[in-house]
């Protein structure tokens, strides 16, 4: 590994940006070249093991709980990590893009817990990359405080208690096309984790927490695995005490949801817990198994958390947690506060009725994506936990759930609307747009959406035409209408670049994974000259 790092350099593709040397100094680029020679194989390989087992799905092998793992599932004697500091009481987290203004409302919301999010809600341009981790160290030095073009200041506040940062880096299947190791991209995992560690691990530690992740798009076990021996190493090279690190697992994949407690064994001295991301699970549903009539979806909306295999997650997940030591964390409140009263008191009334169901449930706190949303969420907490910081000690013990139950999907299933079709490509072009031109949070009305949106509204169109429940005449039709309708509206937008990715990603014959890898080496990497 040490020989691996010292032959092969992490070169820097990408024009230099403003303050960029601070954060791709030599040392960090190096530790980011440990990183990637001990577990860049590894990542491959685990990659490869994912498409192997789609292909196995797809031809009709059964998804259930693994039986070589049954052992760790029956053993009640092991339990994760206790909470680390600032990471106790989580019951109102707030989510967002590191950009500047974001960084500042967050820590400033009254949230406990922001997850500074460069997955879902970043698009990943370089600027937005290195800024993020710029915005990072800055807010934990106290250097944020800045003027907005309009006039509008934004400083952390003086007195009070800021939100404890958690980061999400990107997901295993993500590169970072700027910056080259042994001839080939670094993993922006290792990038999003290796950059923000290196640079921030210690002054984490210095505030009084520490340095702490939201892991994405896990498919099983082995995945946990890697991040644990990535967490392992980190510390062993900065002089961090192991342990420090703790992490949190989205679990957002139909696969993971069968392999929870195994995922929380593999991180257990690194574990806090498991988040339910509710639009990324129903992605991976139907790109796991949309292919088989059984798992007809019909519009989005209409799939809501009390759908009968929906609950089985939710509940499977805090009892998974609480009987483990872990928190659970619920899903994403999505609604953006609007200036029409009534339309504010309609969304409202959906989010409490939606964190009610959270808290009674015994999650330990939940997601939102506006700060106007923070004091709604905490109240409905408040009313549940009182004084507690959590309520771990809630076992769950009533809840048993199948693999049947998780895949019970028939239940709700039924055609899909023509404004459940148009919404969908609607939402689809709206955020593609605004992704290539770097925003990865987009509000699309009345939600703030994130690409997780994106993968879901496409993944239900290719669904549809597949299942031939839509066809492919009326879904052109309504292509070209929002198209016009988007170029209008925002005339900056590149309709042909939108068209084009909208047909490879919603309208081919074989789904792809994601949209993102293609998109991003497209779109998104602007390489100069290599340089050292």
């Amino acid at each position: 590994m040490t020989t691996s790092a010292l032959t092969h350099r992490v070169r820097v593709l990408a024009a230099p940006g403003d303050r960029h040397d601070e954060i791709l100094t030599p040392a960090a680029l190096g530790f980011l070249g440990h990183l990637a020679a001990a577990f860049g194989e590894r990542r491959r390989d685990l990659l490869k093991e994912r498409r192997r087992q789609a292909l196995r799905l797809a031809s009709g092998s059964p998804l259930d709980f693994p039986l070589v793992t049954a052992a760790v599932r029956a053993d009640p004697s092991w339990r994760v990590a206790a909470p680390a500091p600032g990471l106790t009481d989580r019951r109102v987290e707030i989510t967002g893009p590191p950009d500047r203004r974001m960084t500042v409302n967050a820590l400033n919301s009254g949230a406990r817990v922001w997850m500074a999010d460069f997955e879902d809600a970043t698009a990943p341009t370089w600027d937005n990359v290195i800024g993020g981790q710029l915005n990072l160290r800055d807010a934990i030095d106290r250097r944020i405080d800045f003027t907005s073009d309009d006039g509008k200041e934004y400083r952390l506040a003086d007195r009070g208690r800021l939100a404890t940062i958690v980061v999400r880096p990107r997901g295993w299947h993500l590169d970072e096309g700027h910056l080259e190791f042994a001839g080939g991209p670094v993993p922006a995992a290792l990038v999003d984790f290796g950059l923000y560690f290196f640079h921030c691990a210690q002054r984490q530690i210095d505030t009084g927490h520490g340095p702490y992740f939201y892991l994405p798009k896990l498919e099983n076990r082995y995945e946990a695995r890697l991040w644990n021996d990535v967490f392992v190493l980190a510390q062993e090279l900065l002089g961090i005490p192991r342990g420090t690190i703790r992490a949190t697992v989205l679990i957002e994949t139909i696969t993971a949801a069968f392999e929870m407690e195994e995922i929380l064994y593999e991180l257990r001295e690194h574990s806090s817990g498991l988040n339910a991301g509710r639009w990324d699970y129903l992605f991976s549903l139907i790109k796991t198994l949309g292919h088989r009539t059984g798992f007809l979806l019909p519009d989005r909306a209409k799939v809501t958390m009390t759908a009968p295999f929906m609950r089985a997650y939710t509940e499977l997940l805090v009892r998974t947690c609480h009987r483990r030591g872990a928190h659970a964390i619920g899903g994403m409140a999505a609604q953006v506060p609007s200036k029409d009263p009534a339309a504010n008191e309609a969304a409202l009334a959906k989010v409490r009725l939606d964190k009610e169901r959270e808290a009674e449930d015994g999650f330990d706190g939940s997601w939102v994506a506006h700060p106007g949303l923070v004091p709604l969420c905490r109240e409905v907490f408040d009313g549940v936990l009182g004084d507690r910081p959590q309520q771990i000690d809630r076992s769950r013990d009533d809840v048993a759930v199948s693999a049947a139950d998780l895949l019970s999907v028939r239940r709700i299933s039924g055609p899909p609307t023509a404004e459940g079709v148009r919404a969908n490509v609607a939402v689809a072009l709206r955020y593609f747009a605004a992704w290539l031109r770097g925003q990865g949070a987009v509000a699309l009305y009345g939600l703030m959406e994130d690409a997780a949106t994106a993968e879901i509204a496409r993944v239900q169109i290719w669904q549809w035409l597949r299942h031939r429940v839509v066809d492919r005449e009326t879904v052109r039709r309504l292509l070209d209408e929002e198209l016009a309708a988007l170029g209008a509206e925002y005339p900056w937008a590149p309709l042909e670049e939108v068209r084009a990715l909208f047909e490879r990603n919603a309208l081919a014959r074989e789904l792809p994974g994601f949209f993102t890898p293609d998109a991003y080496a497209r779109h998104l990497v602007r390489n100069a000259e290599p340089r050292s």
